[in-house]
């Protein structure tokens, strides 16, 4: 691998002074202190991935029933009582599920002892991961627009026992099961179990049971997915984030007879039901998807907004159809901000994986757009330290970044200039990592430090940060 001695000298830096390590249960050593000129970036990378995973698990997570916690304080050692949400606790899973595959292309590369030393524990945290999602789990019966039926899916919320979580109305979000979907795929990837397959086509059906299938006047379906089955507003988040999935699906079964049921409402307003070629069908609503919200949330300065809203009477609504009840539509007129990095990502990663589908040319035009949009309107120069670009920070925005980044690394092969939105993330990671790491864990403002007098820390940034550097880890090899 060829790096550029530029971009190496840049991009090695020392390792923390402040890092104090508490080794978890049968955790290999790793390379601590300063990395040497020997180690290449991208082993560096994917170095750092594994210790910020660890410190992660070892501070965030306790007890045979893998809690997390929401929150840590490494200067006090104090977790939170609140337990992480699911989708907090799926970022945990995108760690290890993005190490893995890190750990998979080192491999591949004939640099095969990262992968011996940690590929079987991660694999084990991953089963560990998914067994106790259970705690997340439970069963309601929704009314969709084409049928009513049992579901067993995921609540925002964790329970005190497995499969008795709250899950009707407000207590799921689509979003949420988007989000697993993604990772019950990369898991089948890195493992080939196949209850990882099996589970991420079971939600995949929930979620397209919540699609808008309703005709308007013109007889053209509403579409769009609502935020979830409790909601009426259509969001980004649980539209953008489904359409790589579905793409993924449709590569698992092009070369496959198996069939699915195809749900929708013919003129007439009846229901209908055909089996289809599961590959057509992931195929079909990948686009739909992406089409939908393209033509509805994206804005004239090229990023997405947040929802489409503006209902005057945002209540859920039922029809009845030959003595049957479904859900119908609730009128939306507007699109409501602000843009968040994470909305564009996802639809930078499913215009990736569309172009890649399907090779149309819209997509391809696509990537390009997006990325030099997103990094215009999300990066900012010379904000906080001069030669730096800032992203947003507060809330949630460090985990929505991560999915911006992420979208970069996949649009790289298609346009090179993407390498130049990716440096940013690297070197702002380094310098976190190098000034400001304390106790294994690194604070939510990378470049500004711990600044404030509360230290506490959301676990799923800890976990973020982890998977940034193995997705950078794979990068590096790219280049």
């Amino acid at each position: 691998m060829n790096i550029p001695i530029a971009l190496l000298c840049l991009l090695i830096l020392t390792a923390s002074t402040t890092h104090t390590k508490h080794p978890i249960k049968d955790r290999p050593s790793t390379s601590k202190g300063v990395f040497h000129a020997k180690h290449t970036i991208a082993e560096q990378n994917l170095l750092r991935a594994i210790e910020l995973a660890d410190d992660a698990f070892e501070r965030y997570f306790t007890g045979d029933d893998f809690a997390m916690a929401r929150f840590y304080n490494p200067y006090t050692g104090a977790r939170s009582e609140e337990k992480g949400s699911v989708w907090m606790y799926t970022a945990a899973i995108e760690s290890v599920n993005a190490i893995l595959r890190a750990l998979h292309t080192h491999a591949e590369q004939q640099d095969t002892d990262l992968y011996s030393t940690h590929a079987k524990r991660y694999r084990d945290l991953l089963g560990r991961l998914y067994d106790n999602l259970a705690y997340y789990r439970g069963t309601f019966e929704l009314t969709s627009y084409t049928q009513t039926r049992e579901w067993t899916v995921y609540g925002v919320h964790r329970a005190t026992t497995k499969g008795s979580a709250k899950v009707a109305g407000i207590e799921n979000v689509y979003d949420d099961q988007q989000w697993l979907i993604r990772e019950f795929l990369h898991a089948y990837r890195h493992t080939g179990e196949s209850r990882y397959l099996k589970e991420a086509e079971y939600l995949t059906e929930y979620v397209l049971d919540g699609w808008d299938c309703t005709l308007d006047e013109a007889g053209n379906e509403h579409g769009g997915i609502t935020w979830g089955p409790g909601y009426t507003t259509k969001h980004a988040c649980s539209n953008g984030p489904f359409v790589s999935s579905l793409v993924w699906l449709h590569e698992q079964y092009v070369q496959s007879e198996e069939e699915t049921t195809y749900r929708y409402i013919d003129a007439d307003g009846s229901r209908k039901a055909v089996p289809v070629a599961k590959s057509d069908y992931y195929l079909k609503f990948a686009e739909s998807v992406y089409q939908w919200q393209k033509k509805n949330l994206l804005r004239a300065d090229g990023v997405y907004d947040d929802f489409l809203g503006g209902c005057r009477d945002c209540r859920v609504r039922y029809e009845i159809v030959d003595g049957t009840h479904y859900r119908a539509n609730t009128p939306l007129r507007e699109p409501v901000g602000p843009p968040y990095s994470y909305n564009t990502g996802s639809m930078l990663s499913g215009a990736v994986d569309l172009y890649r589908a399907t090779g149309k040319k819209e997509y391809l035009d696509d990537v390009r757009r997006l990325a030099d949009d997103s990094f215009r309107y999300f990066a900012k120069r010379d904000k906080q330290l001069t030669g730096y670009y800032s992203f947003t920070t507060s809330g949630f925005n460090n985990w929505f970044n991560g999915v911006l980044m992420r979208a970069y690394i996949e649009a790289y092969p298609l346009y090179h200039t993407a390498h130049r939105y990716i440096q940013p993330f690297q070197q702002n990671l380094d310098f976190g990592y190098t000034h400001f790491r304390h106790h294994g864990i690194l604070p939510h403002d990378l470049l500004g430090g711990w600044g404030s007098d509360d230290h506490r820390v959301e676990g799923m940034f800890a976990f973020t940060f982890a998977a940034e550097y193995a997705l950078l880890s794979e990068y590096a090899l790219m280049l």
